[in-house]
């Protein structure tokens, strides 16, 4: 069937339209935003699962199974974890306002017999510690840092009823995008103008990273801070769940990762005398960082992550400024995009920008 091509004024009016209706449907949906792009990467992670149950079963009963499975693996534990999170950063914050910890710190590392002879040692040389100032700093950032967290965590547990909501409309929303996901995904490329081995480089770069840090940094994520946790535990380290969660995220970090907490809890150790347990600890975070990143991760992530390691430091790290806890996410993507696109432009569109003339 012929159709007559729409004069200009007619397909700029539709066009105004059309771009109205897209406004409108980005504004009603924004409260949703995260849930949305949390849901379809979940749901793309769960394809292959999805897809082998579907081979056997109604592609209704594969999805609900898959979204069962996801409510095992994911919601129960989360409740577990916001509830005991909850608690032990209240009994950090008692801890913190109850006690002076400046003056606390100030007394133990004075008599301490280690700082003393590094005094004496650096006075020799012309150099003079002043432990009141460090001590105090530190004091002040832990009270800081513990008032945050027992924020955030309670924030979490005095809304468990909002957060099971949303949990069962994130599920409801994966159980549909699970059977209908391709037919979601060519709509998305026949809407947009670019051409379609570009949507599908793009999709798959999301696709890819998204897989990489739910699954393969988040297991990681998920090991060293239960094995982390664990050390802590069998050290008597108040908080070991606490410190636990903060190791968990702190190995989405490249460069970084756990040892910001393990380190110094081995020199702490050996401050405090225990020169075996800290020495052990370090070495714990040795193998323990080692066998992950080396081991594990490799296997799990491959090379799907092809960027460089301050790159992806600096976009989890503005990527949790900006949008919270879910920053682990969206700042590699953020990345992606704009690395992908970039390639797309040079390989495709630079040499319209910029003219024939400019030298390759």
């Amino acid at each position: 069937m012929n159709h007559l091509r729409p004069s200009n004024l007619v397909l700029t009016y539709f066009l105004l339209l059309f771009i109205l209706s897209i406004l409108l449907m980005m504004r009603l949906l924004w409260p949703f935003a995260s849930m949305l792009v949390l849901s379809y990467f979940l749901a793309s992670i769960a394809t292959p699962f999805y897809d082998y149950l579907h081979r056997k079963v109604p592609s209704s009963l594969a999805s609900l199974v898959t979204c069962l499975l996801i409510v095992l693996l994911v919601f129960l534990p989360l409740i577990f974890f916001v509830v005991a999170l909850s608690s032990e950063a209240y009994s950090l914050l008692q801890i913190t306002r109850g006690t002076n910890i400046a003056e606390t710190l100030t007394a133990y590392v004075h008599n301490n017999a280690l700082y003393i002879r590094l005094e004496n040692l650096l006075e020799s040389y012309g150099f003079r510690l002043e432990m009141g100032q460090v001590t105090s700093t530190l004091s002040q950032f832990g009270t800081a840092a513990a008032r945050f967290i027992y924020t955030q965590a309670s924030i979490w547990a005095g809304n468990i009823l909002n957060f099971i909501l949303n949990f069962t409309m994130m599920i409801l929303i994966i159980f549909f995008i699970l059977i209908e996901r391709k037919k979601l995904v060519a709509f998305l490329m026949r809407l947009s103008p670019l051409p379609d081995n570009h949507d599908q480089l793009l999709m798959d770069k999301f696709d890819r990273i998204a897989s990489a840090i739910l699954v393969g940094n988040g297991i990681c994520g998920v090991i060293q801070g239960i094995f982390g946790g664990l050390a802590f535990a069998f050290l008597d380290f108040p908080s070991p769940i606490l410190w636990g969660c903060i190791m968990g995220i702190m190995a989405f970090l490249p460069i970084v990762g756990i040892g910001a907490v393990l380190g110094p809890a081995a020199i702490y150790l050996i401050f405090q005398g225990q020169i075996f347990s800290g020495i052990g600890l370090a070495l714990f975070y040795i193998f323990l960082s080692m066998g992950v990143e080396y081991l594990l991760k490799p296997k799990l992530v491959g090379d799907q992550v092809q960027m460089h390691p301050i790159l992806v430091f600096l976009s989890i790290i503005g990527g949790l400024a900006v949008f919270g806890i879910l920053g682990i996410i969206y700042g590699p993507l953020i990345i992606t995009a704009f690395l992908t696109l970039s390639d797309i432009y040079i390989d495709n569109y630079e040499r319209y920008v910029t003219g024939p003339t400019k030298e390759s």
